[in-house]
């Protein structure tokens, strides 16, 4: 998180008959950013540059960081769905959002639902659809910290890698992996990190902005999902990155938040 606490503030918000913590920072309209399967990796450069326009809004999902399990969310779909009463409930929608990896996949399940929920979206490298060519990277058979050094094509040439998750990882940042590891599997198991109606569904979508960004040497995720997810979505532009892994937010972070800022402008 930012070293100026004024930033960024987080409050416990009572929604969709739980609480949900939640991050937020900026002025202007707001932006929904749902984050990845480790959890919210901390406030970081890119969240800085574009909350100098735009009000973000970080949950925290239901079972990872401070948010308690919800026990009846057992999908990715249910979890959408939750985020769909919650901005319901918040009158937040119409909103944009931004979903990174298993944030991507939530975005794009409540997209496939009500496409009216969201003004514009990002979808930036997210699971939810198999790759025709490779496979979405087992993060159970590998340490969380392994899981992580993947997912980047150059950590020495990415300045914010070692700021990812607070920097230092401490025995309370391992538990917090685990306990979202474990949060993962239980919602995203079988089929692992996909889920074969997306796709299908998605092609019912259209009139909704959608931006997808993706790094070309992905680990985490091929990109070869990328053609899959701008087929399905009407209209959708996609953007690849070269030398780029999983995280083009923070390896090719002045191209990244220059065409979001030019998308949700």
């Amino acid at each position: 998180m930012p070293t100026n606490a004024q930033e960024w503030r987080e409050e416990t918000l009572r929604v969709a008959g739980t609480e949900l913590s939640v991050i937020q920072g900026g002025t202007g309209n707001a932006v929904l950013v749902l984050h990845e399967e480790l959890g919210h990796p901390g406030w970081l450069r890119w969240h800085s540059e574009l909350a100098r326009s735009h009000t973000l809004l970080i949950p925290q999902h239901p079972g990872f960081g401070k948010s308690p399990r919800v026990e009846w969310i057992s999908s990715i779909r249910d979890l959408a769905g939750f985020y769909a009463r919650v901005l319901r409930e918040r009158n937040w929608r119409p909103i944009d959002v931004i979903g990174f990896s298993l944030g991507g996949w939530i975005a794009a399940e409540m997209a496939a639902c009500d496409a009216a929920q969201f003004r514009r979206m990002v979808l930036v490298a997210p699971t939810g659809i198999r790759p025709p060519e490779g496979c979405i990277m087992d993060m159970f058979i590998v340490a969380a910290r392994a899981y992580l050094d993947a997912s980047v094509y150059s950590a020495q040439d990415t300045p914010e890698f070692a700021k990812l998750y607070g920097g230092e990882q401490t025995p309370e940042q391992f538990e917090a992996w685990e306990d979202a590891r474990a949060e993962t599997a239980r919602l995203a198991w079988q089929p692992y990190m996909y889920n074969p109606s997306l796709g299908p569904l998605l092609e019912g979508v259209t009139g909704l902005p959608t931006l997808i960004i993706w790094g070309k040497q992905d680990q985490i995720v091929p990109v070869s999902a990328a053609e899959v997810y701008k087929k399905a979505i009407a209209g959708s532009e996609l953007v690849v990155f070269d030398h780029c892994g999983h995280r083009p937010e923070i390896e090719k972070q002045a191209e990244f938040v220059e065409r979001v800022q030019r998308f949700l402008a």
